[in-house]
């Protein structure tokens, strides 16, 4: 049989409804959307019940009782920190089992003081917020993924049931094993146990801690598949893999020296010994295939030097030499494949901007002219968000004077760089100030004067034009590409005939409404989607993530700036009156903490420091899968001057290259050399 983890829960539930209480006649897994709008309910209620906590959150340090600026910190808490705080806790507690009850008493242990003498008490408000969401789900009839795996754990709870599926299961083999939970491997390990032999476990789990590149943002903890691994070793049951024929030699040694590098400045000699899971990666490196390995093409002789590594003088003439080097070689090659890995979307759009109007920005080649094929595939995803985006702008013009909505577009014009970014909290506390000011209010600046001519545009827009065209009319504003066109007129065309003899702003809100819901509507592919991402001739435009398990001849990895990679953990601007910290990370450590039986709960300054550490270790992590991604040619460039958001890629500045850069240049010097 071959399952994903919660499939295999949810089979094991649902053949035994008494035993996991769960009745899918009465009961439906909640969607993202849904989700997230439980997340809304509940922060709202939190704020009901514990009115003091709140005050003191809002109050936070140097609070002087102005009233914009309360409006200001009242949105911040409840469209920001609070849902943050709640999606993250309830994922994290969850998936390792703690259910309400256990965080309350959790909190009860905390050591509530900062360092800016602030007492929040962050667990007892994760966990007040936890026990509103689970009512919430139970009151729906809903479930989430984690249900399944408790469930499932609750039948085998049963003596009789449990030795019944060890009996039907000789083995279980588990692939990307570094991304479990807690839960999911206990439910494995219940499954391989023979039930005759409850000392033997016909278990084999598969994966690489180094390449765990989701821990920050999901429960998913290197940490136990380590100590699973390391549990392994002492009993000699532990197989390492070690040889890959993807990449040319000098390739995996530039990545075996990232490895090295990375654990010798964040270990330390003593560390590495004696606490390997302090450590960013697992030591081990990787080897080249032997000579008589069946797999073609294993380990290829590189092009050229096989690593490159650059420092434009900015990041248009990065684009400039990225385009130049891949007319180059596909030129040669036309068969062989090529892609742009970049750390986020906004990147990419910028790349892919340059690239297919190069007369505009100086590029000195036209791809397109050479039939080389630009593919961004973030621009592809962003079509399966139209339905998304128009539910954000009807809610606007059918409500312009809630906050909520009034933020929602706004944050979603910043999104898709219309305008540029800035305090959204300050505008949305008085929406009427900010639509339609008098001519006694302070004169705005120019950012919030865009911001307002987009925004009162809309709003002409539902005056103006018959409610069939407005979905039209706000996918032109949103300057969507091609394909999210194409897919705007057919979401316009199934909201007309959904519609249909009640054509009203609130008739298509609700029809959308359910659109987004459900998460049901395809997005117009206007390429075929079979292999597209590593098509022959083609650029690839992906994110580092997204890149994890493809490879490509030539991998180009520009803007490793040192504010990118690693990065730090920054507190947003309009979230410093709480404290230089965040609430969602401090919580995920301290759970963590008790997930791995320490003694104490870290307080909230310790915390910070090290969910700090543990961003720096995934975000060396994430540029080793990158890496790792070439096979001939990895081609890596930090500019000289770089913005500081790619939201305003125009407004460049001084820029420090990442150090395992420089220090991959002094062990490579050959990486410099120029063709």
């Amino acid at each position: 049989m071959v399952h994903t983890l919660h499939g295999l829960a949810l089979h094991i539930a649902t053949r035994h409804p008494e035993q996991s209480g769960l009745d899918f006649e009465r009961l439906t897994l909640v969607s993202p959307t849904q989700s997230n709008r439980l997340i809304r309910i509940c922060v709202e209620q939190w704020l009901s019940a514990y009115p003091q906590t709140y005050q003191r959150l809002l109050e936070g340090k140097g609070f002087d009782g102005e009233e914009t600026e309360r409006l200001r910190r009242q949105s911040v808490l409840r469209t920001e920190v609070l849902p943050d705080l709640a999606y993250t806790v309830i994922h994290e507690a969850k998936s390792s089992g703690l259910l309400p009850p256990h965080l309350w008493e959790l909190s009860h242990q905390e050591q509530r003081i900062s360092a800016d003498g602030i007492d929040y008490g962050v667990l007892s408000i994760a966990a007040g917020l936890y026990e509103r969401y689970q009512v919430l789900l139970q009151q729906r009839g809903f479930i989430d993924y984690d249900d399944m795996i408790l469930a499932a754990l609750r039948v085998l709870e049963n003596d009789s049931i449990r030795q019944f599926w060890q009996s039907q299961i000789f083995a279980v083999f588990e692939d990307e094993a570094q991304d479990s939970s807690p839960l999911q491997t206990q439910l494995l390990k219940i499954l391989a146990t023979d039930p005759n032999n409850p000392t033997q476990m016909n278990l084999v789990r598969v994966g690489d801690p180094n390449q765990a590149i989701n821990s920050t943002f999901t429960p998913a903890d290197p940490i136990f598949f380590s100590e699973f691994c390391a549990t392994c070793q002492t009993t000699d049951t532990l197989a390492e893999m070690d040889q890959a024929g993807r990449s040319s030699p000098i390739i995996i040694s530039a990545a075996n020296f990232l490895l090295d590098w990375v654990n010798r400045q964040y270990g330390g000699a003593d560390r590495t010994r004696f606490h390997p899971k302090t450590l960013p990666f697992r030591p081990q490196h990787i080897h080249p295939v032997g000579f008589n390995d069946p797999q073609p093409d294993a380990n290829p002789d590189p092009e050229g030097a096989g690593l490159e590594v650059r420092f434009p003088p900015d990041v248009y003439q990065t684009v400039n030499l990225i385009g130049l080097r891949v007319a180059e070689l596909l030129g040669r090659e036309p068969e062989a494949r090529a892609a742009v890995l970049v750390r986020e979307n906004r990147q990419g759009r910028f790349i892919t901007e340059l690239l297919r109007h190069p007369e505009q920005h100086g590029i000195e080649v036209n791809l397109k002219q050479l039939g080389i094929d630009v593919f961004d595939v973030g621009e592809q995803d962003r079509q399966s968000h139209v339905p998304s985006d128009m539910l954000t702008l009807l809610h606007f013009i059918d409500r312009p004077h809630s906050p909520d909505y009034l933020k929602a577009a706004l944050q979603l014009l910043i999104d898709r760089q219309l305008i540029p970014a800035q305090d959204l909290n300050a505008l949305v506390s008085l929406p009427e100030q900010f639509l339609y000011p008098s001519p006694l209010d302070p004169p705005p600046s120019e950012s919030v004067l865009q911001a307002r001519r987009y925004c009162t545009g809309l709003l002409r827009a539902r005056l103006q034009l018959p409610p069939y065209q407005l979905i039209p009319f706000m996918a032109l504003t949103l300057q969507y590409e091609q394909a999210e066109l194409a897919t705007a007129d057919k979401l316009a065309n199934r909201i007309a005939l959904q519609t249909f003899g009640e054509s009203s702003l609130s008739s298509m809100i609700d029809a959308l409404s359910e659109i987004v819901r459900s998460e049901r509507f395809e997005p117009i592919e206007t390429d075929d989607p079979d292999s597209r991402y590593v098509r022959p001739g083609q650029l690839t435009i992906i994110t580092m993530h997204k890149a994890k398990g493809l490879d490509w001849d030539f991998v180009f990895i520009p803007f490793l700036h040192e504010q990118m990679i690693p990065g730090t953990l920054r507190v947003m601007p309009q979230t410093q009156f709480m404290g230089d910290f965040n609430l969602a990370e401090i919580a995920r450590v301290q759970i963590r903490s008790h997930i791995h039986g320490e003694p104490e709960i870290p307080d909230p300054q310790t915390a910070w420091i090290r969910a700090a550490s543990l961003k720096t270790a995934e975000e060396y992590r994430l540029l080793y899968v990158a890496m790792t991604r070439a096979r001939r040619l990895l081609w890596m460039s930090a500019a000289h001057q770089a913005p500081f958001s790619w939201s305003k890629p125009e407004n460049l500045d001084r820029r420090s290259p990442s150090p395992i850069l420089l220090a991959l240049v002094k062990q490579f010097p050959i990486a410099l050399s120029k063709r």
